[in-house]
């Protein structure tokens, strides 16, 4: 799938600050931020490069402590040999790792993406399912995953958390939490149902390109004056 860009500043009426020392987003601020992404950029979607719900199930798999463009350094060649769980299988853990051996822990993801494409064809009839238990039924499939491939490849309404929304959802106000299942939960609750879709995708890009972890780049930011974070940059 072709990249999309990242979040690109939009002009916007400064919004009514939130009362002094609030930790959190107001429901009317919470709307307001996902207007402000969604002006933006009306279609996001994952940067992992894929050509159907398999090879995106891969990609995602594949892209655990990974970059997404390292991810999709190593995919054209592996896709190339299989893009279904089938050809993936008859492939081999050997061939496997040795096309994806640019990625960290490859020899573990190698192991992982033959036994899920195993169990594909052995249970699936060869189709990823859209349910999320048996999505993380599978070889290296967490919850994260499962999120991502409901949300991308069926349009489901989840919200994958990441460190890049861990850390967004945290500094924003929008969905404070301890643990990423937490903060899930919370985001939940919170996002509006007509933003739910694309949710995932503008936090993870906002934290990707502008959130960042060690330098957040809050000059360029979209969403500056909604933001509780108190060490602003610039």
């Amino acid at each position: 799938m072709p990249r999309k860009p990242a979040l690109k500043a939009v002009s916007v009426a400064p919004a009514k600050p939130g009362a002094p020392g609030a930790s959190r987003l107001s429901a009317d601020e919470i709307a307001e931020l996902f207007r402000r992404f969604a002006a933006a950029n009306p279609a996001p979607t994952t940067e992992l490069h894929y050509t159907n719900p398999f090879t995106l199930l891969v990609a995602v798999v594949l892209s655990a402590q990974a970059t997404d463009a390292g991810v999709n350094k190593a995919t054209p060649a592996l896709f190339a040999a299989a893009d279904t769980p089938a050809r993936m299988a008859a492939l081999g853990e050997d061939r496997v790792r040795d096309l994806i051996k640019t990625i960290g822990l490859f020899r573990n993801k190698a192991k992982n993406v033959v036994a899920l494409s195993e169990q594909l064809v052995a249970r699936h009839g060869g189709e990823v399912p859209r349910q999320r238990e048996a999505l993380e039924a599978l070889p290296g499939v967490g919850r994260k995953t499962a999120n991502v491939v409901l949300n991308t490849a069926f349009g489901e309404p989840t919200i994958a958390v990441d460190t890049h929304l861990f850390r967004v959802s945290n500094r924003l106000g929008l969905a404070p939490g301890k643990t990423p299942l937490a903060v899930e939960a919370e985001l939940e609750r919170v996002v509006p149902d007509a933003f739910k879709p694309n949710a995932h995708h503008w936090l993870i890009l906002h934290g990707r390109y502008v959130c960042k972890a060690q330098k957040p780049d809050c000059p360029h930011c979209l969403v500056r004056d909604l933001c509780r974070f108190p060490d602003k940059t610039g």
